[in-house]
């Protein structure tokens, strides 16, 4: 498997996880056994839907949109993770830090596939 196409579907897989974390709490009401942040399901949700829905398909058609698409992506990770550790230190679950340091985690390795999977074509 080429590492762009194993890239889309991590992407993929990593937009679905967050789409059935975050559709659970908004959409069935599941109560977590811990505090959950009023604005995280949401974000979780979004976000897993733009990482399925278009930053997956932008990798998977080899899109000149892709890279930034991919950077964005972890961008918007990062910069969540960077609050929740900030404004929310005293009350954001273990587990949602959890969450967001393992999407970070596969953001990481498909920016490396893509930017290696990239240089292999430039020397091709």
């Amino acid at each position: 498997m080429k590492r762009q196409t194993f890239a889309a579907v991590l992407a993929f897989i990593i937009g679905g996880m967050a789409i059935f974390a975050g559709g659970q709490v908004i959409f069935l009401g599941k109560q977590m056994d811990y505090y959950v942040i009023n604005w995280l399901p949401y974000y979780n949700f979004t976000m897993g839907v733009l990482s399925a829905a278009v930053t997956a398909v932008l990798i998977w058609k080899r899109s000149r949109f892709s890279w930034t698409a991919a950077v964005l992506t972890f961008a918007a990770h990062i910069t969540v993770l960077g609050v929740l550790l900030t404004a929310y230190r005293d009350v954001v679950a273990s587990d949602s830090l959890r969450a967001m340091s393992i999407r970070l985690t596969v953001w990481v390795i498909i920016l490396a596939l893509l930017y290696f999977g990239n240089k292999d074509q430039a020397s091709a």
